[in-house]
Formats: structure tokens, sequence, C-alpha cells
């Protein structure tokens, strides 16, 4: 392997962040430091623990940061579906994101499982 640049479910969870912070700046200014901002942290996480965790020495340590991103990706699930509750969100962006997420959570685990069986 590569580095995580290398990795598709890193180079879309990037993406996806790109995303979140386009539908979040349309979230009411009084949101800015409550859901904008923790859905944003947890979008943001979801890459970065991918990226630290492919820097460790050892594949069990990937596994726990790869954990890290899947606990992520799923609390950024809850708070867009909260935003969509919310009317912050229509339900076609939600669906979109919601999408996403699945996907990258399928990666991630796809690549925890791989990880195990070394």
């Amino acid at each position: 392997m590569g580095t995580h640049k290398d990795l598709d479910v890193w180079k879309r969870s990037v993406e996806l962040v790109t995303t979140v912070y386009y539908l979040t700046s349309e979230f009411p200014k009084e949101e800015i430091f409550g859901l904008t901002n923790q859905i944003r942290r947890a979008s943001v996480s979801i890459p970065s623990n991918i990226a630290e965790g492919a820097a460790r020495n050892s594949d069990k340590e990937f596994i726990r940061f790869l954990y890290i991103s899947l606990g992520s990706n799923q609390e950024l699930d809850t708070q867009m579906l909260i935003a969509r509750n919310l009317n912050y969100l229509s339900t076609d962006k939600y669906s979109s994101v919601a999408n996403e997420v699945e996907t990258i959570g399928k990666q991630l685990i796809t690549l925890i499982k791989y990880l195990k069986s070394k």
C-alpha cells in the first residue's frame, strides 16, 4: 500500500468534507457554533483519522484509527438527519449525503476486514 492519498475511501471522504461545508454554509447563522460546527468537525474527522492511522507503524494502530473514522462517519449521518429534520436540508440533499456516508462506511469496513486478514 502507498500512502493514505492512494486510498479511495480517503479521497471520497475528502470530497464529502467539501460537500458538507457547502451544504452547512446555508444553515441558519445561529447554528454556526452548534450543529454546523459539529457536522463540519465530524466530516473532517473521517479523512483525518484515515490519514493519521495510515501513518502509524502497524496495521493494528491503523485499524484503530479506521474505527474512529467509522464512528465519525456515523456521527455525521446522525447529525445530517437531525439537520434534515430541522428543515436545514432538503430531502434530496440529505439523501445524497446519506448515500455517500453509507458508501464510505462500507469502504471503511472493507479496509478494516482486509487489514485484519493480513
